[in-house]
């Protein structure tokens, strides 16, 4: 990151006599935003009509269907499966249902450890403790990923912890290769939870392959949208079954699933297992559906609305911040920005930068403010040990915002303004 001085910055600009530090436009009034940041993408025709055609039926419940293959949610559950190369798939109600199962599929005992992200939503601790866990934090480093050496040092002082439930907070990616290996020295189980990073590929494959099992999301504000919704993707036949089981696949209903192992697989785990009812209706997979015929295009038109814009904030105010830079063997999906505030911008600077653009109609979030639940300090529920010194440094200037895709590409323009003006009407002042 960039360091600069108050003094040496105002030198410069009063010698330099540059226009672009401006922190009012050549026409005199700062750029004001007046889009919802909060814009779902809308469900497309196909899906509201299939929607429809549920309700007209009243067949929403996932297992009210003559054959597996005649379900909306199995045919959901398989073009999931076909977009990220996964052998099994469950649709759940949620992706916190999806990471408790993934860790109660692996062998979670109660009170057993597992290792994640110390920036992550705080979703993925309360996961770990609704499936019984322990949560250990590993520090995030300026790319907002986890740090390998932390991860090795963690594993190394808790011999009995088992399980890495990593986050690709924010569609990055840590180096996946190198979390990998550190996990199978320390005879880790890897699990991945990929909310936020449907579409984004580490080398050859599609994230959620370095793990045994991975999450994905449906909420509202992810690639894919159904409100709420969530998918366990595996190649491990018992997790899979235990998965379809946990989530209400009780009796002989497993048989109405495509993209679960045979009946020799699940066995007795129907009578062994409890039923948590957390089965994906009929009525989200419909709306889920013909969105993942688009998520290659609006994969596309993310990136290239991202590089301009950061592109933009980066040559006028690049000095002030810095962004996370992609982990090399990773081919993003950037559908949010985010970026660090140098640390030579006070506590008292980085919220008037804040105020000043949410008063200019562009909401922008501080990871590490004192309410955000993506700030470890706020998990009271499952409470860090160990000291996180950098993870809180890094936190207390990382800036998040929405990047709509249902905005225009104007929009996009307005957003690098409003970010520009209010970093620089803050330092000048």
């Amino acid at each position: 990151m960039a360091k600069f001085t108050f003094a040496a910055f105002a030198l410069f600009a009063t010698l330099s006599g540059v226009e672009g530090f401006s922190a009012v436009p050549k026409t005199g009034v700062r750029t004001v935003i007046t889009r919802d940041i909060k814009t779902p993408d809308p469900v497309p025709f196909e899906g509201q009509e299939e929607a429809l055609e549920l309700m007209r039926t009243g067949r929403m419940y996932r297992y009210n269907v003559k054959s597996a293959e005649e379900s909306t949610v199995s045919k959901c559950e398989q073009e999931v499966i076909d977009y990220t190369g996964h052998k099994y798939c469950v649709a759940l109600n949620s992706c916190g249902s999806a990471l408790m199962l993934l860790l109660k599929t692996s062998g979670l005992e109660h009170g057993g450890e597992v290792i994640s992200n110390a920036f992550t939503f705080g979703a993925v601790p309360s996961a770990i403790e609704h499936a019984g866990g322990k949560a250990v934090y590993v520090e995030s480093d300026y790319n907002h990923v986890m740090d390998c050496d932390d991860l090795d040092k963690k594993l190394e002082a808790h011999p009995a912890c088992k399980h890495v439930l990593i986050s690709h907070m924010r569609g990055k990616i840590a180096d996946m290769d190198k979390i990998a290996e550190i996990c199978e020295k320390h005879d880790a189980i890897l699990l991945e939870d990929c909310a936020h990073s449907l579409g984004v590929r580490w080398n050859d494959k599609h994230t959620g392959h370095k793990g045994i099992a991975c999450a994905i999301s449906s909420q509202s504000y992810k690639m894919i949208n159904s409100g709420e919704g969530g998918f366990f993707l595996t190649d491990d036949a018992l997790m899979a079954a235990k998965c379809a089981v946990y989530a209400g696949a009780y009796e002989g209903l497993a048989s109405k699933h495509t993209t679960v192992p045979g009946p020799e697989v699940f066995g007795d785990l129907p009578k062994e297992l409890p039923n948590y009812s957390l089965r994906m209706s009929a009525l989200a997979a419909a709306v889920i559906r013909p969105q993942l015929k688009t998520l290659d295009e609006r994969i596309e038109k993310y990136n290239a609305r991202y590089n301009k814009l950061t592109k933009q904030v980066e040559e006028r105010a690049g000095q002030y911040l810095s962004i996370p830079q992609n982990t090399p063997g990773m081919s993003p999906v950037h559908d949010s920005l985010q970026f660090n505030l140098s640390h030579d911008i006070t506590d008292e600077q980085v919220q008037m930068f804040l105020d000043e653009c949410a008063s200019h109609g562009l909401p922008v979030e501080l990871f590490g403010h004192k309410s955000n639940a993506r700030n470890f300090v706020n998990w009271g529920f499952a409470p860090a040990e160990d000291p996180l010194p950098m993870t809180g440094k890094m936190l207390s200037r990382a800036c998040d915002v929405r990047m709509p895709l249902m905005w225009d590409d104007k929009d996009f323009d307005d957003m690098a303004d409003v970010l520009v003006e209010s970093l620089l009407a803050v330092v000048k002042n």
